[in-house]
């Protein structure tokens, strides 16, 4: 996706350590044409899976998750790290290992809104290490529902996340992929 590379190119800055900060455009400061741009992709992208519903993570996946949904006008549910009064009882659970927190974030789903009838899509703003993406998976699985797509609108191909969602068997569609970071260069594939 060509938009989304030269806003890369243009804006993400290497951090070190493989950390790429897309802060000013994706995950603090939003830039809705750039997102629109990633949710009509994502729904041309997985539209033939006929999903019913798009599951990602709090934060940073909810803008292209949103984007997605407003594209294939399906519902979006986001995994929250805290459990507000208001949520059903017994809600899904699952841990990750952040790697921008460097530490264990819980993700909390309703039971309200992730049910056995659904085919979820998962988007979310990285494929790195996939611990979110796995979390969410898992999730996917408590709720007896069929998992149909995987979506990240950046992936880390050094990261080697990919290989931890291999086992699920679905399409995975990235938008845009880092092959390697040297220094403050980001090397796109």
């Amino acid at each position: 996706m060509q938009l989304l590379a030269d806003r890369i190119k243009s804006d993400a800055k290497h951090l070190g350590k493989g950390v790429i900060k897309v802060d000013s455009f994706m995950n603090h400061q939003i830039d809705p044409v750039l997102m629109q741009a990633v949710g009509e992709e994502f729904a041309k992208r997985f539209s033939d899976t006929n999903p019913t519903r798009i599951l990602t993570a709090e934060t940073s996946g909810i803008a292209p998750a949103l984007a997605a949904g407003m594209f294939l006008k399906i519902p979006v549910v986001f995994a929250r790290k805290h459990q507000p009064i208001t949520m059903a009882q017994e809600p899904y659970r699952e841990v990750s290992v952040s790697p921008t927190h460097k530490k264990e974030v819980e993700f909390i789903v309703s039971t309200e809104y992730l049910k056995s009838t659904d085919r979820v899509l998962i988007i979310d703003d990285f494929l790195a290490s996939a611990k979110t993406i796995v979390a969410l998976s898992l999730m996917v699985q408590k709720a007896g529902a069929e998992l149909v797509g995987i979506g990240a609108v950046i992936e880390k191909v050094y990261a080697n996340g990919r290989k931890l969602i291999d086992h699920l068997n679905v399409p995975v569609e990235t938008l845009a992929k880092v092959l390697e970071c040297k220094d403050d260069q980001i090397i796109l594939g």
